[in-house]
């Protein structure tokens, strides 16, 4: 996509939508005031507020490779900083960790190693922050590979990444009051719907889609 394209779109941002919701801007310019904290991938297709149906203001925003969330106490956490800040100064109410298909990040944890000389800074990441998941897979996983594989780890990594967040003090204490609910999804980027975790179930069903039928993405699996 050439840069003049860019540039285009934000001429007709100016002239059309910006032209049309003035008022909008007014008021987020006074301030914002969103309930929910909505952490996903850094990924080009995925795009919260289009999948949410959402305006400016209404979603606070983490995204990094592999909607990935380093536990409480771990140094330079930009992402601890953004959660205690979404909690503490805008009260956020909910809490959304979102996966999606075809997880490049998921794919470079299946394949650790492979990244040590190409994309050393990938490889650090990964290796230090999502080497839960990547052995949760090694020793409970063992007899699936493909896409199956590559599922189960996108899903168990985003059930990773709740409990990573879960550590952290604000979180504990607000969830425990009822004052803050955490949910985990997965997107299919094909299919276009997304799936929550039911800790009833335990899997993945998908939300809110009743009237909208849509062939089911590959199924949750669990450990042989």
């Amino acid at each position: 996509m050439p840069m003049n394209r860019i540039i285009q779109g934000l001429n007709q941002f100016q002239t059309n939508y910006f032209t049309v919701n003035q008022e909008l801007f007014r008021q987020l310019s006074q301030g914002q005031t969103p309930e929910i904290l909505f952490i996903t991938c850094s990924d080009s297709r995925i795009d919260p507020n289009l999948l949410t149906q959402t305006k400016p203001g209404e979603l606070f925003i983490i995204r990094n490779l592999g909607n990935i969330i380093p536990p409480h106490g771990t140094t330079n956490n930009s992402e601890g900083a953004a959660i205690e800040y979404a909690v503490c100064a805008l009260d956020i109410k909910h809490i959304i960790i979102c996966g999606h298909s075809d997880c490049g990040s998921m794919k470079g944890l299946l394949q650790l190693n492979s990244l040590t000389e190409e994309m050393p800074l990938v490889y650090t990441w990964l290796k230090h922050h999502a080497e839960s998941t990547r052995r949760l897979l090694k020793d409970n996983y063992k007899h699936y590979d493909g896409e199956k594989l590559l599922r189960i780890a996108i899903e168990e990594n985003v059930l990773t990444q709740i409990e990573n967040i879960e550590t952290y003090p604000v979180i504990r204490s607000k969830s425990h009051s009822n004052k803050l609910s955490l949910h985990a999804w997965v997107y299919d980027i094909e299919l276009g719907i997304i799936s929550a975790y039911n800790a009833q179930e335990k899997k993945f069903v998908k939300l809110g889609y009743e009237a909208f039928p849509v062939p089911d993405p590959l199924s949750s699996l669990q450990p042989n």
